[in-house]
């Protein structure tokens, strides 16, 4: 399993924080999803063989927010 970093932009409440949790828990792959307010990020655990992290930064654009993945 792997852990990615998403760095993300637009949230402003705990709504917004559910979109991006259920945005990330619907793709295939992954196992755990945190996101915090505070931090302003999404720490995802996913099998690398069925989710990049690419499609994970993908997921919260297309649920309206701004996404990029940490080094």
């Amino acid at each position: 399993m792997d852990r990615v970093v998403i760095n993300v932009t637009g949230m402003s409440c705990e709504r917004c924080l559910k979109s991006v949790s259920d945005a990330l828990g619907r793709l295939p792959g992954v196992v755990q999803v945190e996101v915090s307010l505070a931090a302003g990020q999404a720490v995802v655990t996913c099998d690398p063989l069925l989710v990049r992290p690419a499609e994970l930064s993908d997921a919260i654009e297309e649920a309206g927010f701004d996404a990029q993945t940490s080094a």
